[in-house]
């Protein structure tokens, strides 16, 4: 026992004596960000990492807090199926608050707490790539190549947080690579402070990034990044600054309307990154695990095969029982003018012969509903930037200078295309509100009418309102007889998201 002792005391001061070199030792057989990161190709998988959650996120999480989260859409309720979950608290304004440790308002929401983990996760992807890009002896193909890796980077990481300040107001600022769990905890960062590193790195990105020309398609481009910068400076009411950006994708990155509303979007396999796309999520059909299934999220039930064929197109269509989300509400549909294009290729129609609802017609969103061949996996991609929008951001930014009558040409290039006639708005009033009233319709279901709520601080009128329509006449907001909503449905109309109650333990700023 006693060599023992002495064998161990050996042993520690020979540890001792060589410690700061043996701890500084890389695992020869591991991976990490000093050993993988060497050539270009290294940065071109680090880069398409930083993407990956976004399929996630816009496939599950994101329409549920930026869509269903307004009076665009509903949930269609399935007795059937059982327990209220977290999405129908979240589209009935109901989401539970309590408080953190740190004195911010935190919930225990699962929708909230995944949405802001995948933004995390692109913005831990990209600070990674961004903190060694830079360094020595790295060689790339060229300055251009280095620089396209880099913007995209700064892209997504402007991207993620543009998504969080507009959720949650104030989020931990993380710019650098967190090494553990000491620094994982940090400060929550004022809304200013965010707004102004989004700007940083949306102008940055705008540079570095290639135009929709000669990028790969799928990538964020230049005009992309100076659409994201546009959406932030109209969030900001910097209407000179968007208006500048909005001219200069106008006249110099070559995107254009496509001719028919229903090819803005693609089908499984087709179509994707078109001339009107700026930017949009990218998903592929099949067993890669690159698919999503979002119509499947949206398709009312309970549904029989026969009905749900005609939907999906799939050679073996499946009944499906669960609870039906995202359905277009009678004030969305109500929305469109008569003769409007694009309310056929948004909203759909289908007959539940086994609802419990009297009314058995259900309304969908048709635009989603691309024909693919298996059932529940689909590869159509999702829309978050496109060209009819730039032009309604320009036309909104003019219009907010007192610049009515240049306003009207961008606006009315929207309205043309859906069969409609020009804009009678001749007064800055006016012109705010059919811009307003536009963009609920063009952009229907992509996740876009939270945003403009918060943004033009309509949330208590219009969402007060519209909660008290479903209160009063749930079986119109597709509630079988004898369901109503919950006692504290639509008593929540904070402009901002609780933060996670779970990350709230994890630190002791919020």
């Amino acid at each position: 026992m006693k060599r023992k002792y002495i064998a161990a005391a050996l042993l520690a001061i020979a540890l001792t004596g060589c410690s700061k070199d043996f701890l500084s030792v890389i695992p020869e057989t591991e991976l990490s960000s000093l050993t993988f990161f060497k050539t270009e190709a290294d940065f071109q998988q680090a880069v398409n990492g930083a993407y990956v959650p976004l399929r996630q996120m816009y496939n599950e999480r994101a329409w549920v807090l930026e869509e269903m989260h307004s009076d665009n859409t509903y949930y269609a309720r399935n007795t059937l199926y059982g327990a209220v979950d977290a999405t129908e608290n979240v589209a009935d304004f109901a989401i539970p608050v309590g408080t953190g440790d740190g004195g911010a308002k935190v919930t225990a929401n699962d929708n909230v707490l995944v949405q802001y983990r995948l933004n995390y996760v692109v913005i831990a992807r990209a600070n990674q790539i961004l903190s060694l890009i830079d360094g020595t002896g790295l060689t790339f193909t060229s300055d251009a190549v280095k620089n396209n890796l880099k913007g995209q980077a700064q892209f997504l990481r402007a991207f993620a947080y543009f998504d969080l300040v507009r959720l949650f107001g104030r989020v931990p600022l993380h710019l650098v690579p967190v090494t553990g769990r000491q620094d994982a905890a940090s400060e929550l960062a004022t809304t200013e402070q965010l707004y102004a590193q989004i700007e940083k790195d949306a102008t940055d990105a705008s540079k570095n990034l290639l135009n929709k020309k000669t990028q790969e398609a799928g990538r964020a481009t230049s005009g992309a990044a100076k659409t994201l910068l546009a959406n932030l400076y109209l969030t900001q009411k910097k209407w000179a600054q968007a208006e500048a950006l909005m001219k200069d994708v106008v006249t110099n990155d070559g995107y254009q309307l496509m001719a028919d509303y229903n090819d803005a979007f693609s089908t499984t396999a087709g179509n994707k990154n078109n001339l009107e796309s700026v930017f949009e999520i990218q998903y592929m059909e099949g067993a890669a695990g690159f698919n999503g299934n979002q119509i499947y999220r949206f398709i009312p039930s309970p549904i029989t095969a026969a009905e749900i064929a005609p939907i999906t197109g799939t050679s073996n269509p499946q009944a499906t029982s669960q609870e039906s989300n995202n359905i277009p509400t009678p004030d969305i549909i109500a929305a469109y003018e008569a003769n409007d294009k694009r309310k056929a290729i948004s909203i759909g129609t289908v007959r539940l012969s086994t609802s419990l609802r009297e009314n058995k017609d259900y309304p969908y969103i048709k635009k989603y509903a691309r024909t693919h061949s298996l059932h529940n996996n689909t590869g159509q991609n999702w829309p978050v930037y496109r060209y009819a929008e730039v032009l309604l951001f320009l036309a909104e930014a003019l219009n907010e200078q007192g610049k009515t009558a240049e306003a009207a040409p961008h606006l009315n290039q929207v309205r043309a295309r859906a069969g409609l006639a020009a804009t009678t708005a001749s007064s800055q009033a006016d012109m705010r509100e059919a811009i307003f009233k536009e963009r609920r319709v063009e952009l229907a279901f992509e996740n876009k009418r939270w945003f403009d709520l918060t943004r033009t601080g309509r949330v208590q009128e219009i969402i007060g309102a519209y909660g008290a329509r479903v209160k009063a006449n749930p079986a119109a907001y597709y509630f079988p007889a004898g369901a109503v909503p919950p006692p504290n449905a639509f008593t929540n109309l904070d402009i901002y998201y609780p933060l996670p109650a779970v990350e709230s333990a994890l630190t002791p700023y919020f």
